[in-house]
C-alpha cells in the first residue's frame, strides 16, 4: 500500500502510506456524464458519532443483518463495537490480536469480512500481518453468539511473504457469490522491483478468490482462471497460481461490491502520477508495472495496450493515494443513487462517477475535505460513512441543506 498514503512525509508521520511521490501529467480527457439529477450531487459531511474516536482505524463495518452496531478496525490489531447510537460514548473489544499483530508500515490489522450468514455462521475473517513481514488471513469464532470473537480460535487460512512493508493491501470481503475475496499489494517498493505485477506465480498484485465454506482451510473456485493449478504456498508457486481472481494491481487498498450489480469496484493505489479506479473481472489483467493508470509506465511509451483499462483515474494534482468507495443505493442522497463514491487518502477530496461508466469516464469532485479518508463503509440501510485515519472519527456522507 504505498496506500494507507503515498507522500513520503505523510508516511512516515503516519506509517501507514501508498508509495509514490508527486507527480503531474495530464487528467484523462472526457466530459463527465450527467448526474440522475442534471448537475452533480451536492454532499456535505456530518459528524453521527460525536463521542466516538479510535486510534489508526482502517476498516468500518456493520455486520449482516445487523443495523444495531458498529464495527472498527485499529490498525494495532483491535477490532471495537459500538452502539449505531449518535449518543454512543464508549465501545467494547470484538478481538484483540494486537499481541501478534505487527504494525510496521503499512502493516497491522487492514481488514476483515464477517460471513454472510453471521451469527449462525459465527466466523469473521480477519486479514493482517505478523513479523517477518507476512501477511495472514486467518478465520476467528464467535464462542458467545456474536458478541465478541475468540482470539484462541484463529484457524490460518492462507499466508503470503512480503518483501517489503508497503504495499500489503488487506482488504477482504465475500462476494454475491459466497466466495471470499482478498486483495495484495504487489510486494512493495518502488516501482515494483520485483516485477509481481505481471507475475502470475505470486499473489502479489491480485484479487484472490477462494472458496471457504468447506473442509480444511479454503478450496479453489473451478472457474478460477488458473483452477486447475497446484495451490501455491505462502503467496507463490511454480505455476500460476489457482487462488488469483485478477492481476496487475499495485495496492488494491479497498474493493467492495455493488449489492445491486454484483461488480467488483476496487481503488488501486499509483505510484508517482496516477490514481486509478478499477472493475474487476474474472481473468483480467490491469496493467502494473507496464502501465500506471490508463498510461505507460515501464517502458515510459510504446507500451501493449491489451490490458483493461481503468474506468478513472485522476492524477496529483487533486490527490495522492486513492481510496476505493462504494456504489451509494441509500435513499437519503437521490441524485447520488448508482454513483460510485470514492476519496483520496492524501487530499481528503471525494469523487464519482455513474456505475454504467465506459472506461475513461473523468470523475466528478463531490467535495473537498480535510479528512484522512481511509475507509468507506454503507449501513444496513445503504448510507454512506468514512473513517479518518488520523484523528479517528467516523463520518456520514448527507446530501447538503
Amino acid at each position: 500500500m504505498t496506500k494507507l498514503l503515498k507522500i513520503v512525509g505523510v508516511l512516515a508521520a503516519a506509517s501507514l502510506a501508498a508509495c509514490g511521490g508527486s507527480g503531474g501529467g495530464d487528467s484523462m480527457g472526457g466530459v463527465p456524464p450527467t448526474p440522475p439529477g442534471g448537475s452533480a450531487a451536492n454532499i456535505t459531511i456530518s459528524d453521527p458519532f460525536p463521542s466516538m474516536s479510535f486510534t489508526r482505524p482502517t476498516t468500518l463495518k456493520q455486520a449482516p443483518g445487523d443495523a444495531s452496531r458498529w464495527f472498527v478496525a485499529e490498525k494495532a490489531g483491535i477490532i471495537h463495537v459500538f452502539a449505531n447510537n449518535v449518543s454512543s460514548s464508549s465501545s467494547n473489544v470484538f478481538l484483540d490480536i494486537s499481541s501478534i499483530t505487527a504494525g510496521f508500515g503499512e502493516g497491522g490489522l487492514l481488514g476483515f469480512a464477517f460471513h454472510p450468514d453471521f451469527p449462525v455462521t459465527p466466523e469473521v475473517y480477519v486479514s493482517y500481518t505478523r513479523t517477518g513481514p507476512v501477511s495472514y488471513l486467518s478465520r476467528f469464532t464467535s464462542t458467545d453468539n456474536g458478541q465478541t470473537l475468540n482470539a484462541a480460535t484463529e484457524e490460518v487460512v492462507l499466508t503470503v511473504i512480503q518483501p517489503e512493508s508497503n504495499h500489503n493491501g488487506g482488504d477482504v470481503h465475500f462476494g454475491p457469490d459466497g466466495l471470499l475475496y482478498i486483495g495484495f499489494g504487489d510486494g512493495g517498493g518502488a516501482g515494483d522491483p520485483y516485477g509481481n505485477g505481471q507475475n502470475e506465480t505470486t499473489l502479489h498484485g491480485t484479487i484472490v478468490r477462494i472458496d471457504v465454506n468447506v473442509a480444511g482451510d479454503y478450496g479453489i473456485p473451478p472457474s478460477n482462471p488458473n483452477a486447475a493449478n497446484a495451490r501455491c504456498v505462502q503467496g507463490s508457486g511454480g505455476a500460476p497460481c489457482p487462488e488469483i481472481f485478477a492481476w496487475g494491481l499495485r495496492n488494491p487498498w479497498r474493493f467492495s461490491f455493488d449489492p445491486v450489480t454484483g461488480k467488483l469496484w476496487a481503488g488501486d493505489v499509483g505510484q508517482g502520477d496516477w490514481e486509478e479506479i478499477d472493475v474487476i473481472e474474472i481473468g483480467e489483467n490491469y496493467g502494473w508495472n507496464v502501465r500506471e493508470g490508463a498510461h505507460c509506465f515501464t517502458p515510459p511509451s510504446g507500451c501493449p495496450t491489451t490490458f483493461k483499462d481503468p474506468i478513472t483515474e485522476y492524477n496529483h494534482s487533486l490527490g495522492s493515494s486513492v481510496t476505493g468507495g462504494r456504489v451509494y443505493r441509500g435513499t437519503e442522497i437521490p441524485d447520488l443513487v448508482g454513483w460510485y463514491v470514492f476519496g483520496d487518502f492524501g487530499s481528503g477530496r471525494i469523487f464519482a462517477i455513474p456505475e454504467n461508466s465506459a472506461a475513461g469516464v473523468t470523475p466528478d469532485e463531490l467535495l473537498d475535505t480535510t479528512h484522512g479518508i481511509v475507509t468507506f463503509a454503507t449501513g444496513e440501510d445503504g448510507e454512506l460513512y468514512f473513517a479518518d485515519y488520523f484523528v479517528g472519527t467516523i463520518h456520514k456522507i448527507e446530501a447538503a441543506p
